[in-house]
């Protein structure tokens, strides 16, 4: 089949200088939803239409086409005179031999199974549009039907007050047989009260055809639903993430409020996992067996290994994370930390770009960057790992068994070897050797008849 995604519209309500279609939901942009949606349905042709917001549109089409290895067409709509004047811009790169199927860049949710459905009841020689009953249709075009058969589909402005009271309301995506397409396009007028080409006017077309309009439903209003503003766009944000929060309950994952979590990626959790409110999960993420994680903790791109406890207020990003480890509160591991099993990283702890491997702990207040840290070591409050000189960075090792007393700095590059103690408050810029007490500080003294300053009265 061939898709066409309309794309065009500027989107004042939204107040924002970025195309409607490019703002977010659940960390994705509206229409790379619709493209994702429209790829499972295997097209053959992919279009883009846009408009407003210059290069910005097709350089991101670009970037997803790239990345999912699909090929997606765009078209420029210019000026912007209606959802047919939309698809007029297309058909130089469809597939005549094969349906259209019309989406819309704005309509973020739609299902594939939705769409299958409507694609199906078309067929090759059938209109098929996807149609939904709303209790208040105020301001959306409605279904016409005779004896039960679609004949026409009017708009909110043009409709008279018996044709406002129908209920069916035409969500304007759209299955089309491409072969009838390009005629009916060219027969529209834009003799209405917006001054438009309307698609819609295709039905009545299709009808003086002989040509069988139908209609398929999908499974909620929300499916249809479009943003036009911040609002809309915050409705359907949580929309979507109960929608995840309902197939995760439904998995086994226990979810202390199903109201108060946000996946905006794939967030894949394996048996008895727990996870308390206010959390956000980024890119893919990956809970395995009974795993916990603590309120208002941030994953992103993250392993979490069977049975660790992510404490509360804790942020994770790019990390694995081993079995059984203990993380948080208030822990932070950046890009490249692995932890083997049963490590733990207490509060306000930070690790970046190191392993520690097992039963190792930096229990408080600690910065770990670069370092290479064995089985079963210490890592005392205060301690930092110093691998930056201001121009290149440098790793630290720390072997088996080590003990890093309190408030120690390790210049790297910079070994300690297994077994070592470093005392407390230790600057070691050379290699410590194993199992051996290191240590520098000054002599302890005390000054006799020191006395503290005073202010001075003014």
């Amino acid at each position: 089949m061939n898709v066409v995604i309309l794309a065009a519209g500027m989107g004042k309500r939204m107040q924002s200088a970025l195309p409607k279609v490019l703002h977010p939901l659940a960390g994705k942009p509206l229409l790379q939803h619709v493209i994702e949606t429209a790829r499972s349905l295997a097209p053959g042709k992919l279009c883009v239409i846009y408009g407003h917001g210059g290069a910005a549109v097709p350089e991101a089409v670009g970037r997803w086409s790239e990345s999912m290895q699909l090929g997606i067409d765009t078209a420029l709509q210019e000026p912007q005179l209606g959802t047919g004047h939309a698809v007029m811009q297309a058909l130089p790169k469809l597939d005549e031999g094969a349906p259209t199927l019309v989406l819309y860049g704005d309509v973020p949710l739609t299902t594939a199974a939705s769409l299958r459905k409507l694609v199906d009841a078309a067929g090759k020689d059938k209109l098929g549009i996807l149609t939904v009953e709303f209790s208040n249709p105020f301001g959306l075009g409605r279904i016409v039907r005779e004896n039960g058969r679609i004949v026409r589909i009017v708009e909110e402005k043009d409709a008279t007050d018996a044709e406002r009271a129908i209920r069916e309301i035409n969500s304007g995506i759209m299955a089309i047989p491409t072969g009838h397409l390009k005629k009916w396009l060219d027969a529209l007028s834009n003799n209405n009260a917006q001054g438009e080409y309307y698609l819609t006017d295709i039905v009545a077309q299709a009808v003086a055809d002989g040509v069988e309009v139908v209609s398929a439903q999908p499974s909620a209003e929300w499916e249809v639903a479009g943003v036009n503003s911040k609002v809309q766009l915050a409705e359907l944000e949580r929309r979507h993430q109960l929608n995840v929060a309902s197939s995760l309950l439904e998995k086994g994952v226990t979810l202390m409020d199903p109201a108060r979590i946000d996946v905006r990626g794939e967030l894949v959790c394996g048996r008895d996992v727990t996870i308390d409110v206010g959390c956000v999960f980024e890119g893919r993420v990956e809970l395995a067996d009974g795993v916990t994680v603590g309120a208002h903790s941030v994953l992103v791109d993250t392993k979490v290994g069977a049975g660790a406890q992510i404490k509360p207020f804790c942020h994770l990003e790019d990390a694995v994370v081993g079995g059984k480890s203990l993380i948080g509160p208030y822990a932070r591991l950046r890009p490249g930390t692995e932890l083997a099993e049963d490590v733990h990283v207490g509060n306000f702890v930070e690790i970046k770009n190191s392993k520690v491997a097992a039963h190792s702990k930096a229990n408080h207040l600690a910065y770990v960057g670069d370092a290479d840290v064995g089985s079963r070591v210490n890592i005392g409050a205060g301690t930092i790992t110093c691998n930056y000189d201001g121009a290149n960075k440098f790793r630290t090792t720390i072997e088996d068994d080590a003990f890093i007393g309190s408030d120690t700095q390790l210049v790297a590059p910079v070994t300690v070897g297994k077994g070592a103690t470093l005392g407390a408050g230790t600057t070691l810029t050379k290699d410590a050797p194993a199992g051996k007490l290191t240590i520098s500080r000054p002599k302890q003294m005390t000054i006799e008849g020191w006395q503290r300053p005073v202010k001075v009265k003014k």
